[in-house]
């Protein structure tokens, strides 16, 4: 089944990591062999080929640097500059995988059926405008994709780009800039206290200058990403911002308390924003009391039923499964040492289908889950 993925750091794995993401899996791992500097070496999950194998054909694709000021808690770049420039060096990594052929930017409506065309019948030809977007329009669901096996492995990975933590725009004027360069979705905040909002483990509001951020999100047309807001932030910009919102990679406090999952009401009130919610597979966000370092998937049992539990949690209040997702957020910092045992790679997600199905979901809702609720987000978003 295609699948959607609605949040990966795949220019922070290449340019951080040092991660060339167009090799296999092993050969990264090879390569990291006896490295220390990161607790995930050698444990990758998430390569372009990969990508391939489990027809993870669309992603949502991150920037992401944080501005530290010097009372912030957390690491991060020491002006906003600096983190600037840090997601202009990831945006030139996802243009270097474009002219590889490798990867593909998704702007538009007529490129997202276009690319979606492409990977139901890899006989139809993906021709770029000079702005990243597959020109040919077409119409249908992936759900009926008939790429298999070697088809697969010439396809372009389609990803929409996306911002994780606003620190590194400027100022709110700078998000027409980083539209034109094709931005289509802004988190305004990550970890900490940020520039524009409080983010995990922090509370506060927006203020002046997060109220400008979202005026100019929506001047043009971006989308509001309400994961990792803190409690006060996510009331404040649902208040303010008029535009379309998602949550990228979010589960539900009801089964993991902490301020990183969302409570009942606020995915009752995103739900009623007609958002979709993307599961994410960081253990710590799936099962209480996760310590990182210490606790493992083995120790604790865990395996992706704990995110179709997040998913039908989701789907219990909704009435419906129209508002869930894939968001993976693999290899975000972590790999298989904190992820569900049965990934070794991310192409292993085409276990998911199965698990929802012997949960007794229909094949049109896990086709929903899968792809099909944030394509139809996107179309709407973006018509």
């Amino acid at each position: 089944m295609f699948i959607l993925d609605a949040h990966l750091d795949l220019a922070m794995n290449a340019l951080e990591w040092n991660r060339d993401l167009t090799r296999s899996l092993s050969e990264i791992r090879r390569r990291e062999h006896g490295l220390t500097d990161r607790p995930d070496r050698g444990r990758g999950t998430v390569s372009l080929p990969e990508l391939r194998r489990g027809r993870i054909g669309l992603v949502v694709a991150t920037q992401i640097a944080r501005y530290a000021k010097p009372s912030h808690p957390l690491p991060g770049w020491h002006s906003p500059a600096q983190a600037w420039a840090m997601t202009q060096g990831q945006l030139a990594w996802y243009r270097a995988m474009e002219e590889a052929g490798e990867m593909v930017q998704i702007r538009d409506a007529a490129g997202l059926e276009a690319h979606v065309q492409v990977w139901k019948d890899p006989t139809t030809p993906l021709r770029n405008s000079p702005g990243g977007s597959a020109s040919a329009p077409a119409t249908g669901d992936a759900s009926s994709a008939s790429v298999v096996g070697s088809e697969t492995s010439r396809l372009p990975i389609g990803y929409i780009l996306s911002l994780e933590g606003a620190d590194s725009m400027m100022t709110p004027a700078w998000v027409a800039r980083a539209h034109a360069h094709g931005l289509r979705a802004i988190g305004p905040a990550h970890y900490g206290p940020g520039t524009y909002a409080f983010g995990t483990d922090s509370e506060g509001g927006l203020g002046e200058r997060g109220r400008e951020l979202l005026k100019e999100m929506e001047r043009f047309g971006l989308i509001l990403d309400a994961t990792h807001l803190c409690d006060t932030s996510f009331r404040e910009a649902l208040d303010v911002f008029g535009g379309a919102v998602w949550a990228s990679h979010s589960n539900c406090r009801a089964l993991t308390p902490h301020n990183r999952q969302f409570t009942d009401d606020q995915i009752k009130e995103l739900i009623g924003r007609g958002a979709v919610i993307g599961a994410p597979l960081d253990a710590w966000m799936m099962i209480p009391n996760w310590v990182r370092g210490l606790t493992t998937p083995q120790g604790t049992g865990l395996t992706l039923e704990k995110m179709v539990d997040h998913i039908d949690h989701i789907c219990q209040l909704a009435g419906n499964a129209r508002h869930c997702g894939i968001g993976t957020d693999l290899d975000g910092g972590f790999g298989r040492e904190q992820c569900p045992m049965d990934i070794e790679t991310i192409g292993d997600l085409q276990r998911v289908p199965a698990l929802l199905r012997a949960r007794g979901y229909s094949i049109a809702d896990v086709k929903g889950i899968l792809h099909a609720n944030f394509l139809r987000f996107l179309r709407e978003a973006w018509r």
